[in-house]
């Protein structure tokens, strides 16, 4: 039996984790969940109820990066978990830490009335993008000259930040980011993770 992946096609968590799981050849049976209506058997699986979540062969995996190692230990045709372990944490706890915080800010603030919306701007600028320009100024990728895991699992966060307000995100002055930011969506692998499946009911 193919593994099970419960996802949700807009969540950037989903989105990494299917990228990865794609990119190793790992054939796997989705099941798109509607999150005010969560299936019983994803709450069975994982009671917390977010995705992603894998299951194969009595294996649950209820976080993304788990998933993606998972998949990468078992193909990893171009070498993308050879990086700097060190350097890459650094980029994936700021990540999915502060900026996921941020980010949430910036785009839902009507949730966030007492937050200043311009320095929530502009403590995304410091804290994530320009440390990533100035990355992708040095090289075509976040880790060097190759792409690597780390690109895979930001990128979907970048491309949120940049979809909240498109003409805002088109006047920054970080071409490297952009250039970045548009290979990926424009990649084949990206595209084909992001077919849409009907809402799975148990």
């Amino acid at each position: 039996m193919k593994p099970v992946l419960y996802t949700y096609r807009r969540c950037p968590y989903a989105m990494r984790a299917r990228m990865a799981l794609k990119y190793a050849g790992i054939e796997v049976e989705y099941r798109e969940i509607v999150l005010r209506d969560k299936p019983r058997s994803l709450l069975s699986a994982s009671p917390k109820g977010t995705v992603p979540v894998l299951c194969a062969d009595g294996l649950v995996l209820d976080q993304s990066l788990d998933i993606m190692f998972w998949a990468l230990e078992r193909a990893d045709p171009d070498g993308w978990r050879f990086v700097d372990q060190s350097i890459a944490d650094g980029w994936i706890q700021k990540n999915d830490g502060p900026f996921k915080k941020l980010l949430d800010q910036y785009k839902y603030p009507n949730r966030y009335p007492d937050l200043n919306q311009e320095e929530v701007l502009r403590d995304v600028v410091d804290l994530m993008l320009q440390p990533l320009e100035l990355a992708l100024q040095v090289s075509p990728y976040v880790m060097g000259n190759q792409l690597s895991w780390v690109d895979i699992a930001i990128f979907p966060f970048i491309r949120q930040f940049a979809a909240v307000n498109p003409q805002r995100f088109g006047e920054m002055p970080y071409p490297a980011i952009k250039k970045w930011l548009e290979q990926r969506i424009a990649s084949e692998l990206f595209h084909s993770v992001m077919d849409k499946h009907p809402s799975w009911i148990d």
